[in-house]
Parts: structure tokens; sequence; C-alpha cells
């Protein structure tokens, strides 16, 4: 006779999932694609992660902690197409390679616009509290003035050029072509070609500029 109690209909399930965190970011993000992010919740994430309304409070003790995991995860898939982009760059010219960083995240902005979302917003994550993103942000950006002094060292940019002011234009230039793309405000701007072509085209306009600088 089996004398094991049966489970509880509407009981914690957590101990069927891998990863708990992981199942909690997951559902976070989908309620923010169906119903915006004014309405995520830990407790709601948790119903829709299948666990008790106290489970998630072990790793999320607030709406900031769980948004902060959902940036996190973005920041990781962010670091990945940087890589990819960078690795499929033409050649050893440092400024194909740094345009090649913009094209890595236009391509993960316009893939993963719910976490664009989440981890442009810090009033909605604790950005200092994240090592990771914190550390992966600072990795991209010492990327890129690596890739700058390289391509100074090579004549390809004038000594005189302010390094930071020019990391700055770029990160600008891209985020505005993705908060444009994902807003829909192309149109508006006689934008006839896909939004992920017009953007690629644009920021290629850019780095063409500073050889002629």
């Amino acid at each position: 006779m089996n004398t094991n109690p049966k489970p509880k209909a509407g009981g914690d399930k957590r101990y069927h999932h891998g990863n708990l965190v992981e199942e909690l970011v997951a559902a976070a993000v989908a309620i923010i694609e169906e119903r915006g992010v004014e309405n995520i919740s830990v407790r709601e994430a948790a119903k829709r992660a299948g666990v008790s309304p106290g489970a998630p409070f072990r790793h999320f003790r607030s709406k900031a902690a769980l948004m902060t995991a959902v940036a996190e995860q973005a920041m990781n898939r962010l670091t990945e197409s940087v890589g990819i982009a960078r690795a499929q760059a033409r050649g050893e010219d440092p400024l194909v390679a740094f345009e090649a960083i913009g094209h890595g995240y236009l391509r993960w902005a316009l893939a993963n616009p719910t976490h664009f979302e989440v981890i442009s917003s810090r009033t909605l994550i604790d950005f200092n509290s994240s090592d990771i993103l914190r550390e992966q942000n600072d990795a991209i950006r010492r990327s890129m003035i690596n890739l700058l002094i390289q391509a100074r060292e090579n004549g390809q940019l004038p000594h005189g050029l302010d390094l930071d002011q020019l990391v700055l234009g770029a990160r600008a230039l891209v985020y505005g072509l993705a908060r444009m793309a994902i807003d829909g405000h192309f149109p508006e701007w006689h934008v006839a070609e896909p939004p992920s072509e017009a953007m690629h085209k644009t920021l290629h306009l850019f780095i063409g500029q500073l050889t002629k600088s």
C-alpha cells in the first residue's frame, strides 16, 4: 500500500523546476509581454511559474530584485550577441570590430525587446547592486575604448579625438536607434526599409564618418 501523501492541487511545485530563478525570470518576461511591466509582481511571477506565493521571496525580496534578474539575463544575451558579432567581423581592422559591437547590440535589442525595455529603465532595476550588470557593461565599454585606441595608433583616427565622448556618442546612437525601432517611430521619419536594415545602415554611416574627422 502506498502511504505517500498525494501532492495538494495548486501546491508548491518548486521541486519539479530545474531552476526556480530561471522559471521566475521567464514568468516575469511573459507577464510583461502580455500585460505590461506595470502589472508585474513577485507573486504574479510565482503564480505563472506554478509555485507557492512565498517561494520566490527566498530569491527575490522585491519587484526590483526580480526585474534586476531579468536585466541580468538581458545583459548575458547582449554580451553573447556582441561576442558573436565580434567573431564574425572581417579582418583585423579595429573600426570594423568597433562597428560590429554596435551591430551586435542592435540585433540583440530587436530580438529581445522586453529585455531591452527592462534593462533600459533604471527605475525598474537596481543596476549598481548587480555584479553581472556592472562588470559586463564595463567589459563592453573597455572593449570599445581599446578598439578605438588601436584605430588611433593605426592612424585611422586623429590623436585629438576624445575617445570617451566617441564611445558615448556611439552608445547613444545604437540605443536611440533601438528605442525608435522598438517603439515604432521609423514610419513617421519616412523610413521605408525594414527597421533592422535602416539601423545597421545608419550605424555604418556613423562609423564611416569617423575616418573623415
